[in-house]
């Protein structure tokens, strides 16, 4: 299986902070990756530098084999890339529907983008209901329901989610990571997810990445991180 995202040996940070020191991962096409640490381990700026919102100061990024260098966010899109932010990121005056239209901007092929319309719908039935609402009045598990249902709109082929369940009850959050899963599953989405549920994070991936303050601590499968106790303890929060 041929890698799909590759960093290597990336240092990234904002002004003269430093965050991310030689960072190397990489994501196999059709994988679920988890991307698991502390809070302020780095694991947005490893996001934001794969989306091209964060330059590399040294180090390469390749997506499908073409190096980001100094792209654009809009041209790292147009690569197949779709990054849902810390936050969820939707546009709160804009109307379901016109958040949707938003995430089909870089396609021209109208047939697809309807199936893929009623392909969300079919996730997330709710937003069907809400066509006409601004996003802005959504609860916060219906805007990440529609931060996701955005994403998949551009028909991606590397997802890159931050943080989706902050904010979000249990039961949705286990709906969404299903729904994730299930994308991945139906249309070999290649998805790299920051999660601090690890355990959620763990039960959906082929493999992850532990960062501690801008480093790669280990990589592994779920199941070799589960059996590391000193990881499992010091940077999951929970006992192995």
């Amino acid at each position: 299986m041929s890698e799909f995202l590759v960093v290597d040996g990336v240092c990234a940070g904002y002004g003269a902070a430093q965050v991310l020191h030689e960072v190397s991962v990489s994501v196999a096409q059709g994988e679920v990756c988890a991307i698991l640490g502390p809070n302020g381990a780095g694991k947005t700026t490893l996001l934001r530098t794969a989306s091209g919102m964060v330059r590399a100061r040294a180090g390469s990024v390749r997506v499908d084999g073409v190096v980001l260098g100094r792209s654009t966010p809009e041209s790292v899109a147009r690569l197949g890339v779709a990054h849902v932010p810390q936050g969820r990121g939707t546009f709160a005056p804009l109307t379901v529907a016109e958040n949707l239209r938003v995430g089909a901007f870089t396609r021209r092929d109208t047939a697809a983008i309807r199936a893929d319309l009623d392909k969300v719908f079919g996730y997330f039935p709710i937003l069907k209901d809400k066509l006409r609402q601004q996003a802005g009045g959504l609860s916060g598990g219906q805007q990440q329901m529609l931060a996701l249902g955005r994403a998949l709109m551009m028909r991606p082929r590397l997802l890159l989610l931050d943080e989706p369940s902050l904010g979000l009850s249990p039961l949705v959050t286990q709906e969404l990571f299903a729904i994730i899963a299930a994308v991945n599953e139906a249309d070999g989405t290649t998805v790299v997810v920051v999660e601090q549920n690890a355990h959620l994070a763990l039960a959906i991936a082929d493999r992850a990445h532990v960062l501690e303050t801008g480093r790669v601590v280990l990589s592994g499968t779920p199941a070799q991180i589960d059996a590391d106790d000193h990881i499992a303890r010091s940077y999951l929060g929970y006992q192995a």
